[in-house]
């Protein structure tokens, strides 16, 4: 048995979210009934963070043992023959047995993405959130400074999550204009549920001038997710890059 790990985009508009779910089409359902096909057996994945329902991915990362029966250089190219267009393999190699997806990574970037022209987008209304108030973007990135470093996230958490603890490293948050999109990009040790769509709703109230830059710092250390501002849409939310020390 080799473990396989594959690098994995996909547009996460059709899917509830990357979980299996039972009566719910997900994107790990659809690779397993795929590598099924391959392999002529139920194979399990592992992955490196599970996206919620709408949420899309460039560089989701996944593993699997599997027999050696494909080649590792054809295996892309297999999957990619069978698999739905909106499910794309970039990549496959062979890595240590001992390697998983999800406990080796070290950091995980996702970006979110707002349309802030005055209409919206309509080849973009699928990964992209519409707000056509202006934003100030200097506010939102003063804002944004409160939350880097280590820190206890828990005002930026939504409810339903059973991790143990709420602390996490933001490593960057960084916040690009690019008419009419304004990109925010976060790099962290790992990030909790909704933690994404939450920060970004409340820098997105920073940026239409409800909040002061200055209140990030005071929900933080507040704790209480009623403080922080609404949570941001799926859809603007992509899983873009898994970091691993070595995959050696």
């Amino acid at each position: 048995m080799q473990n396989y790990m594959i690098v994995v985009s996909y547009d996460g508009t059709s899917y509830h979210g990357y979980q299996f779910q039972k009566n719910a089409l997900t994107v790990q359902d659809v690779l397993e009934k795929n590598i099924k096909k391959l392999y002529s057996k139920m194979i399990r994945v592992e992955v490196a963070g599970r996206t919620d329902t709408g949420v899309h991915a460039r560089g989701q990362v996944v593993n699997f043992l599997a027999p050696d029966l494909i080649p590792v250089e054809r295996l892309s190219f297999a999957l990619n023959r069978i698999l739905p267009r909106d499910i794309v393999v970039m990549e496959a190699r062979i890595v240590s047995n001992t390697f998983h997806a999800r406990r080796d990574a070290t950091a995980k970037v996702y970006s979110y993405t707002i349309d802030n022209g005055q209409l919206p987008d309509v080849f973009n209304r699928h990964y992209a959130y519409h707000v056509s108030n202006p934003l100030d973007v200097e506010a939102m990135k003063t804002g944004a400074s409160f939350l880097l470093g280590e820190h206890d996230f828990k005002a930026f958490q939504a409810a339903g999550s059973t991790v143990q603890t709420t602390n996490r490293t933001l490593f960057s948050l960084k916040i690009e204009k690019q008419e009419p999109f304004i990109i925010l990009s976060f790099e962290g040790s790992g990030f909790l549920y909704k933690m994404v769509r939450i920060i970004t709703g409340t820098l997105i109230e920073v940026g239409r001038g409800k909040r002061r830059p200055e209140e990030i710092k005071e929900i933080l250390e507040g704790k209480d997710r009623k403080g922080a501002g609404k949570t941001a849409p799926s859809k603007g939310v992509c899983l873009e890059k898994v970091v691993y020390r070595s995959l050696a």
